[in-house]
């Protein structure tokens, strides 16, 4: 199993980066949105938590900054009907503290913020996961880096969320007129996601 990574970063997206290692091999990881913004520059040194997830067709790591996020990431996966796909989607969506808070206090319009998680799916979490959520750890503080073009990274996000660009736009609109402004991509689009839903 493959625990951790440690290495120099050779190309990172909103999504996905990529990771040389000392020892030569290049390994690339799925990320949330929250990971992305702590990264640093192409050619630095990086340090992931990972988590990989087998299938009959293919095999695929995923990344994290602490093993607080990746613990609820795979216990997220033990929920009935929650893939690695819809598991990212909800930690990029909602940063782990507030996923698990929205668990556990059975918050569903927070749950259906996210894209592809209807009532039933967020009832289904609920169900599954409000009562095993003890024993991952404590999140750790990191402090986002500054992004560039912040709004233009926020709307690519919703995008591969789901969202057509014009509603990506509306949302991304609306958080930066409700005080976004010099926020990171991150904050943008939790905001935004919150515009979307109406709340």
């Amino acid at each position: 199993m493959i625990g951790l990574i440690q290495g120099k970063l050779v190309a990172k997206d909103l999504d996905s980066l990529l990771v040389m290692t000392s020892g030569g091999v290049g390994y690339e990881l799925i990320i949330p949105l929250s990971v992305y913004e702590t990264l640093p520059r192409t050619g630095e040194d990086v340090t992931l938590h990972t988590s990989l997830v087998v299938k009959e067709d293919s095999w695929h790591l995923f990344g994290f900054v602490s093993v607080f996020e990746k613990r609820l990431f795979e216990k997220l996966l033990t929920a009935n009907g929650v893939g690695p796909s819809l598991a990212i989607g909800l930690l990029s969506a909602l940063s782990a503290t507030r996923l698990i808070r929205a668990i556990r206090e059975k918050d569903i319009p927070t749950l259906q913020s996210v894209p592809r998680v209807g009532r039933k799916k967020a009832e289904r979490l609920i169900l599954d996961l409000a009562d095993k959520l003890d024993g991952l750890g404590e999140a750790t503080g990191t402090s986002a880096a500054p992004a560039s073009a912040a709004a233009d990274d926020a709307m690519r996000a919703l995008v591969s969320l789901g969202y057509s660009s014009a509603d990506a736009e509306r949302g991304i609109r609306a958080a930066l007129d409700a005080g976004g402004s010099g926020k990171p991509a991150a904050e943008l689009v939790r905001s935004a996601l919150a515009k979307l839903a109406g709340r």
